[in-house]
């Protein structure tokens, strides 16, 4: 999920051989919707493929947390030949090392805007008051850094800057830790804490063994 309290997931189902959905056939698209509001990136959604004995693809997508659950079938209004499908092998062999590069670039700038977006809730949490003014100008340097990069086309400045911006942030997410466990403590849950997701926030697993 890309937001807190997200209740749809959309799931697209693909055929193809190559790194990015659109160059790859489209079968069919399915909501999972109803899952429980939780922060963002805590929902976990496993997603099954099934052929069954008459060629017909069952796709199911089940949120582990929750169990919420929702199935589609695809049957395809038209198969692919042997050269079809050969064909398309032999195009993503072509495309195989720009392909790549083309994914890591997109990873690298959802995972900056994964943690702008922690780092924005970070600094409306009581944490960031407990920051000093050096600590603080650290962390806009380098969110400005990540911003001038992320703009660009090298996917390895990008992980650069994020990690040098986690670095920097490591202290906000141990005392956004620290407030949350208080909160817990107090008879609250850890969403009610507000703790958040994301490279700056603690990690899933540590909030898991207080829920």
């Amino acid at each position: 999920t890309q937001v807190d309290g997200q209740a749809n997931v959309a799931i697209h189902v693909l055929q193809g051989e190559r790194e990015l959905a659109k160059d790859c056939r489209s079968l069919a698209r399915f909501d999972l919707r109803g899952v429980p509001p939780m922060s963002a990136g805590m929902p976990r959604i496993e997603v099954k493929f099934l052929i069954d004995a008459n060629g017909i693809l069952h796709v199911s997508a089940r949120e582990q947390r929750s169990g919420k659950e929702a199935e589609i079938q695809v049957q395809p209004s038209y198969g692919l030949t042997d050269e079809q499908v050969e064909g398309m092998i032999l195009e993503s062999f072509d495309n195989a090392e720009e392909d790549f590069r083309r994914r890591q670039l997109i990873e690298a700038r959802n995972e900056a805007a994964t943690i702008v977006a922690a780092l924005d809730k970070g600094k409306k949490s009581p944490a960031w008051g407990k920051l000093t003014t050096d600590e603080k100008k650290q962390i806009a340097k380098m969110e400005k850094a990540l911003a001038a990069v992320n703009a660009e086309d090298d996917y390895q400045a990008i992980r650069k800057a994020i990690d040098a911006l986690n670095q920097v942030t490591m202290r906000l997410a141990e005392l956004m830790m620290d407030t949350a466990v208080s909160t817990v403590l107090k008879g609250k849950t850890m969403d009610q804490a507000d703790v958040g997701e994301g490279p700056t926030a603690p990690h899933p697993v540590s909030k898991a063994e207080f829920e």
